[in-house]
């Protein structure tokens, strides 16, 4: 019997998404037509064995959470439930709190998912790995190039054995270039370590004797309180993937990791991917089109787009790169380039809506997104264009690299601009 916990982080995390983030809560954002927790509850879903799926945060369990998780639970046929933890408690905190109910049952192991990556979770060669040799620890790595394997928590391996001999979470100097893709794999047996930290953390606060150190003692980092000071421990192993792995931090790595979702639809659903028909749209490449959306049959749509519920997209339409959340309108002839067009936005025709990707260099394998600050040296980087929330573009105006704050009417043209 296995048991999967999905960590979905809370309300003050996810501050790089917005605006996108003041919607819907992040791990809902749609990625490739569906929910971005979706891709992880798929992968869980096919692990034989799986009996439940936790997921723990601090959101409020708000409408859209509450109709995700029953809608879930029907398509899935397993039980899924929310835990919401009192305060953010950090990565294992929220393990170590609601221990009895991940443990419930007897599973003879769980996996440990960080909502916000992007992957096709090698779930069952990890089971494999785990069952062939067990061990507390099994953390999912993959490979970053020299410079930003220092954004990522770094992982020495000993190469036969695949034990993590040590472990730090974003060094200042180059230590390794395997880093942890925030997917694992522990026995029951792990939360032990998580309890030593615990008692530790409560030691500590009634040594300050400061009262309002709860939740304080709660508080457990996974990757600093556990995975560096158990390394070289016998404890920790680390299995080795080169499938699709990215993070998904800002809303310009959400476009990247909706290309390579699309790309794995190929493989895992094709019957998500739009098909070039007679009367129907021009189709580039991989593309999603929820099938409420109305396209016009002159509308050019690809390579990575992805349309949401009851969009519509007008005649002469060139779309390319981009998300169109639901109920979005394109007037005609407008076009879009790698942006995001936001809830119930409005495109007048003839507009161009454009951005610049900021995505890993293609000449380098082991290259990473960079989830870089918006500004540098006081101003705007260039990069994708969000429109928020119910934001209005007039007609024949240019919006480029650019972020438009929810419910804007604009009346002009904006270059390089976060129009609050």
């Amino acid at each position: 019997m296995l048991k999967a916990v999905i960590l979905i982080g809370g309300p003050q995390k996810g501050t790089r998404f917005r605006p996108l983030s003041f919607e819907v809560p992040k791990p809902l954002f749609p990625v490739a037509g569906v929910p971005m927790i979706q891709h992880h509850i798929e992968a869980c879903a096919q692990v034989p064995g799986m009996q439940e799926i936790l997921l723990i945060g601090f959101y409020q369990p708000d409408e859209a959470l509450t109709q995700f998780l029953e809608a879930a639970q029907q398509e899935f046929n397993l039980p899924i439930r929310y835990l919401q933890e009192f305060a953010p408690l950090g990565t294992g905190g929220g393990l170590y709190h609601f221990r009895d109910q991940i443990l419930a049952g007897g599973p003879e192991a769980f996996f440990v998912l960080n909502a916000d990556v992007c992957s096709d979770f090698p779930l069952s060669a990890m089971l494999d790995a785990h069952r062939c040799e067990r061990h507390p620890f099994l953390l999912l790595g993959t490979t970053a190039n020299r410079t930003q394997s220092l954004n990522y928590g770094c992982i020495v391996e000993n190469p036969q054995t695949h034990e993590v001999l040590h472990y730090v979470e974003k060094p200042s100097t180059f230590i390794s270039d395997i880093i942890n893709c925030g997917i694992y794999l522990f026995s029951p047996e792990a939360l032990k370590p998580l309890r030593d930290v615990f008692q530790r953390n409560q030691q500590d606060g009634q040594l300050e004797d400061s009262p309002g150190s709860w939740p304080g003692a709660g508080t457990i980092r996974l990757e600093q309180d556990v995975f560096s000071a158990l390394a070289g421990q016998g404890q920790i192993y680390v299995h080795l993937t080169d499938g699709i792995w990215s993070q998904i931090k800002s809303a310009g790595s959400a476009l990247y990791a909706s290309r390579l979702y699309l790309g794995r639809y190929q493989i895992t659903h094709p019957e998500r991917l739009a098909k070039h028909t007679s009367g129907g749209p021009r189709i580039r490449g991989n593309v999603y089109i929820h099938p409420t959306a109305k396209v016009a049959p002159s509308a050019v749509l690809g390579p990575n787009v992805s349309i949401g519920k009851g969009v519509t997209v007008g005649e002469g339409v060139r779309l390319r790169e981009s998300i169109v959340l639901h109920g979005a309108t394109l007037q005609e002839h407008t076009c879009i380039l790698h942006s995001i067009v936001g809830w119930g936005s409005t495109v007048g025709r003839w507009a161009r809506v454009e951005g610049t990707p900021n995505d890993p260099n293609p000449n380098d394998p082991r290259a990473r997104m960079d989830s870089e600050s918006l500004f540098k040296d006081g101003k705007l980087l260039p990069a994708i264009t969000i429109l928020g929330c119910r934001v209005r573009i007039p007609a024949e105006v240019l919006i480029l690299n650019s972020i438009v704050l929810p419910h804007k009417e604009l009346s002009r043209s904006f270059t390089n601009q976060i129009i609050l």
